[in-house]
């Protein structure tokens, strides 16, 4: 039986990048895995598979219910989020730079979702 999932993300600065997805995720459950190898809980997650024609690749998107509100709360405390607000049709769409230079999506879904506080 599946009990959950585990996202890797790879960074040039893993340290820094903790300590912002600590920010982002505040107030959820972490753990250290020895060493400060800090794990952080996500919220309910869901995953889609999409198709593509080029290479397989992964990417890792937060959701949230107000992303205007969201970013602007994300920005006063100093995580970086760049591009603007994009209009994608099935929702409204940003992106948060981690210091390491990867990238997370944050968006504001139009679709219904699997996973949130008021599913199971």
């Amino acid at each position: 039986m599946i009990t959950a999932a585990h996202a890797i993300l790879y960074s040039n600065d893993a340290a820094a990048d903790r300590e912002v997805l600590a920010e982002i995720l505040r107030g959820g459950r972490s753990v250290d895995a020895g060493g400060g190898w800090l794990i952080l809980g996500l919220p309910p997650a869901e995953v889609a598979v999409h198709p593509t024609d080029g290479p397989p690749q992964h990417e890792l998107y937060l959701v949230c219910d107000d992303v205007e509100a969201t970013v602007a709360d994300l920005t006063e405390r100093g995580v970086v989020v760049e591009g603007g607000i994009s209009d994608q049709g099935w929702g409204l769409l940003t992106t948060i730079r981690l210091p390491g230079g990867g990238a997370l999506g944050l968006y504001q879904p139009r679709h219904p979702l699997a996973a949130g506080p008021d599913r199971a």
